[in-house]
């Protein structure tokens, strides 16, 4: 089907925002997103803010236009972003059409614990490793792939099956997140009524989690748009392009989406450069 979307909307700086890490660009130029036991394809028409669209019927409105955060008017926010910052300004330029995508609980999560000190196609690759060896089947029109895995499918897969995924010294991380979840103690559920300190501090109980991990959970799967988390490039950029000060809380409730702006524009060149097959994958 065919849909309309006026708002800053871009596929490609989506996928490369550091925030998703199963968005797959097909050779027909359709790009699929997967949350839990859904899947979309969608690609930019010619047409100007035209996309078509291949999901499950009737999931578009009451799924998806949550998933890509069409509610919410990114260009208002763009537009309303006032800072001194030449670098900032310049992401804000670069990054327009990123979303803050509203993903799964669980599956942000084990991602961004696995995330601790890996690049981005080391998680996209224990990613998928994981949803192919213990995740259920996803069959669609057009393809048979795997969901990432639930918390009952990776108790069951276990401690032997986990150790075979290059987790490394994350591997007690997962393990505990996968107790927590599996046995209840955890309700990743009831977060989404928590405030955002409180949100942050219980995702911090995990061991394993620290500050920056929860603030990805909370950003990319609660919506918490006023949460920056701090990597290496966000460090770096502080460091580069503010004098050592931490901008973001300047920006107060859109913070994360700053943050996104930033953390993109930083990985920007690093892509344009890589190898094409990396870039055709995008």
């Amino acid at each position: 089907m065919k849909v309309i979307i006026t708002d800053d909307f871009d596929l490609r700086k989506i996928a490369i925002s550091g925030q998703c890490f199963r968005v797959k660009h097909l050779d027909n130029d359709y790009r699929r997103f997967i949350y839990r036991d859904e899947v979309c394809y969608i690609k930019a028409l010619p047409g100007e803010h035209e996309y078509d669209v291949i999901c499950s019927p009737d999931s578009w409105d009451t799924f998806w236009a949550v998933y890509f955060d069409l509610d919410r008017d990114y260009q208002e926010i763009r537009e309303s972003i006032m800072t001194d910052n030449a670098f900032i300004q310049k992401a804000v330029r670069e990054g327009a059409g990123i979303r803050v995508l509203r993903q799964d609980p669980w599956e942000m999560l084990i991602t961004f614990i696995i995330s601790q000190r890996k690049n981005i196609p080391s998680i996209r690759k224990t990613v998928e490793w994981l949803s192919d060896h213990a995740g259920h089947e996803i069959r669609t029109p057009f393809e048979t792939i795997h969901a990432f895995p639930t918390p009952e499918e990776l108790t069951w897969f276990g401690s032997k099956g986990l150790s075979s995924a290059s987790l490394g010294y994350r591997l007690p991380y997962v393990e505990d997140a996968i107790a927590r979840v599996y046995s209840g103690s955890l309700d990743l559920s009831a977060l989404e009524k928590y405030e955002d300190d409180e949100l942050v501090a219980t995702l911090m109980k995990v061991h394993g989690v620290g500050i920056k991990v929860a603030n990805c959970v909370s950003l990319f799967a609660y919506g918490r748009i006023a949460r920056t988390p701090v990597d290496t490039w966000i460090r770096r950029m502080i460091a580069e392009e503010c004098g050592g000060c931490d901008p973001f809380p300047g920006f107060g409730d859109i913070a994360g989406i700053v943050q996104q702006y930033v953390f993109y524009t930083e990985q920007l060149h690093k892509y344009d450069n890589a190898p094409r097959a990396l870039r055709d994958d995008l």
